[in-house]
């Protein structure tokens, strides 16, 4: 029987809340006005600040040239003012999603450690291989977090919506014709759909195996019933999850840019 300690129980919990003090504090940090943006901008760009005056120098010794361009420079100026905005617009929304994103790729993380295990744990079945038996509890202990873990990384993918996902937004997708055509997989409606079917499908699969596992542990020696029963719905699972594994990826990873798929 594996068990916690408690220690190790409150130290977990201790880790999570921290994680999530200091996740509120990177989203409470993440609130910045384009104007804040712009100040960050200028401090970084200060840096050169030696190359500048390197440049100035240079420029006061080609007065009579500057004069008969200022029309000229007046006109770049108020182009290149107008793509500082744009840069600073576009900082700013990447400063406003790194939460999201953070938050979004922690939680995908350890839930594919959860899959990842379950289709190794199928395959252990399906192969019928000899050695891992010792293993099952462990990894039944494991893929107890699919469920949870899934709904978790779904939850937060909605919630985040557009912060994550381009196509959630209907402003980018009225004027992005490449993501009106995949409008009909890629909308909220389905998208949480088919993750409610992939994680209902391969948590059922962990709740049968399970339960036939532990029915063969407790069964008459020469009593083979559940063993191949685990067999049976191992093989099925596994031709389940390569297709919607590879479904779940299009949706959870590849959508975070729709136009490269």
């Amino acid at each position: 029987m594996y068990t916690l300690s408690n220690r190790l129980k409150i130290f977990s919990v201790a880790l999570i809340v921290l994680g999530l003090a200091a996740w509120l504090y990177s989203y409470s940090a993440s609130h910045v006005t384009i104007e804040e943006v712009k100040v960050m901008l200028a401090e970084e760009a200060s840096h050169g600040g030696g190359h500048e005056a390197a440049a100035d120098t240079h420029a006061v010794s080609e007065d009579t040239h500057a004069a008969t361009t200022d029309s000229h420079e007046s006109e770049g100026h108020e182009s290149a003012d107008a793509h500082d905005d744009e840069h600073a617009e576009h900082v700013m929304h990447q400063i406003h999603n790194r939460p999201y994103s953070a938050l979004y790729i922690a939680a995908f993380f350890f839930f594919m450690i959860a899959l990842g295990v379950l289709a190794f744990y199928g395959i252990q079945y399906a192969s019928q291989a000899g050695w891992s038996p010792v293993l099952f509890r462990v990894m039944e202990g494991i893929t107890y977090y699919v469920l949870p873990g899934g709904l978790i990384v779904l939850a937060i993918a909605l919630w985040a919506g557009d912060h994550i996902f381009i196509w959630m937004d209907p402003e980018v997708v009225a004027h992005d014709e490449l993501i009106q055509n995949k409008s009909g997989w890629l909308n909220r409606s389905a998208f949480a759909i088919r993750g409610l079917i992939f994680l209902g499908g391969w948590s059922l699969y962990r709740y049968f195996s399970r339960k036939f596992s532990l029915a063969q542990d407790n069964a008459d020696v020469n009593d083979n019933r559940n063993f191949k029963k685990n067999f049976r719905i191992s093989a099925a699972f596994l031709v389940f999850y390569i297709y919607t594994e590879s479904m779940m990826s299009w949706d959870w990873i590849m959508s975070v840019d729709p136009h490269w798929f």
